[in-house]
């Protein structure tokens, strides 16, 4: 059986920017290429190969450097830094790893790389091998960053913007490399260097789903040969064709027992809970993770909280007694698919909105940078599946506008539509991830045409 796969199904490389936002789509991605018999690799770097000894995914691990073998970004002087060792080191090891499978007659039929990583596709053609550029954001971000790249968005921006296939946005709806113009710059030439050679891949997939961004969708793809393969949620919360597939597999962050936030959530009533959590890469400084500890007490709502308990006031933790739960790491995914929740108080990460989407949630959106606020204008203004929380003129979100959106999606008319709307978009996504699905047709397509090709 194993080797009639290996000699039909079309083995491609699968290669993540090394953070856990986009670990977690890309080998996602790899589970559901194994289970319509394709045949993933998902390449870390060495460091996170070592430090993570990867065993519980059911996708073989391949390795390339990033340069900084032994500490990985942290060992590196900054992005810039790690970007061109990352390129140096990574395009000549991925080549090593392409020569290593031919001399065992395992030719690879594709590279899909995170856009980060232009240089994979350089690489990839290089051996005559196929490109598909994976995007972890959502369309309507990369369609603005395009924008961007090409020069037809002018920066700064300082009114309002009128895009094919956007809604209008206002400044303050851009990501923000864009609106807060010259804040990392680093970072945004990243984003922008995404396009640099984009149009030589043979595939451009994003993490959405098609009913979800249709518009942008439809517009970016007279562009690029766009696929959209999301939500890339495990398959136990959409269509649960995916055997084995609860979790993400690969975490970065040491994680606690799920157990005693289950069980704290089960004693809750249907809808009650507020979850608030800010990804894996946000930190609030210190002012505004006390507003919005007042503001979550203040809403008189029970909450459960990813945050470091001891950054918290000592009279803010006894005033919250009996009300709150704060763990360092939450499941999230149990978290928002348990009954309790009503509402995700968020920072409004692709990956966090995705999978509030796919199970129904909705949110209230802090977004902090990049992408997220972007994200937040979606959610409030275009799906209608939550509020974006405002900052005051001082750059802080304070306790009363904290206490004022929760309220507005636990309760009242605009709470209920918004309710409506976050299952609507739950049940579009599960259909997208289903069979015959636009996501599943996607990937099917894509893996048919590699098979052809070979």
């Amino acid at each position: 059986m194993e080797r009639e796969r290996k000699s039909t199904g079309a083995h491609i490389l699968v290669i993540p920017y090394p953070s856990q936002g986009h670990l977690n789509p890309m080998l996602q991605f790899c589970k559901r290429l194994l289970s319509k018999g394709a045949r993933p690799t998902i390449v870390l770097t060495n460091f996170l190969s070592k430090s993570l000894r990867p065993q519980s995914t059911s996708i073989p691990v391949a390795t390339i450097s990033d340069g900084f073998d032994d500490g990985g970004y942290t060992q590196s002087a900054g992005i810039d830094d790690y970007l061109t060792q990352m390129r140096r080191a990574g395009s000549r090891t991925l080549a090593d790893l392409i020569r290593s499978f031919r001399k065992s007659a395992d030719r690879v039929d594709c590279i899909v790389y995170d856009a980060f990583l232009t240089w994979a596709l350089d690489v990839a053609r290089e051996f005559g091998v196929k490109g598909a550029a994976f995007f972890t954001h959502a369309c309507a971000v990369n369609y603005v960053y395009y924008y961007a790249a090409r020069g037809v968005l002018r920066l700064p921006v300082e009114a309002a913007v009128e895009l094919p296939g956007l809604p209008p946005l206002d400044p303050p709806d851009f990501p923000s490399f864009i609106y807060v113009h010259g804040s990392y710059p680093a970072y945004f030439k990243m984003v922008l260097n995404e396009f640099s050679n984009l149009d030589g891949a043979d595939f451009v997939l994003v993490n959405t789903f098609y009913e979800l961004e249709k518009e942008v969708v439809d517009s970016m793809s007279k562009v690029f040969p766009v696929l959209t393969i999301g939500p890339t949620v495990p398959s136990f919360y959409l269509d649960k064709r995916v055997a084995n597939d609860k979790n993400y597999d690969i975490n970065l962050f040491r994680s606690e027992p799920s157990t005693p936030i289950t069980n704290w959530l089960n004693t809750k009533p249907q809808g009650s809970v507020v979850y608030a959590a800010f990804g894996s890469m946000a930190t609030l400084p210190q002012e505004q993770l006390e507003e919005l500890a007042w503001g979550l007490l203040n809403t008189n709502f029970d909450f459960l909280w990813a945050v470091r308990e001891e950054k918290l006031p000592a009279d803010f933790l006894s005033a919250s007694a009996g009300k709150a739960m704060f763990v360092r790491w939450s499941p999230q995914l149990e978290v928002l698919s348990n009954k309790a929740v009503g509402c995700f108080f968020s920072h409004g990460g692709w990956n966090s909105t995705t999978e509030a989407l796919s199970l129904g949630v909705p949110m209230a959106v802090m977004p902090q940078w990049t992408d997220q606020t972007t994200d937040a204008k979606f959610v409030q203004d275009v799906w209608g599946v939550g509020v974006r929380v405002r900052a005051g003129g001082d750059g802080l979100v304070r306790r009363e506008e904290i206490e004022r959106c929760v309220r507005e999606v636990m309760e009242g008319g605009r709470g209920r539509e918004m309710k409506r709307n976050a299952g609507k978009w739950s049940d579009l996504a599960k259909v997208a991830m289903g069979e015959g699905g636009t996501s599943d047709v996607n990937i099917d397509a894509f893996i048919s045409k590699l098979i052809t090709s070979s």
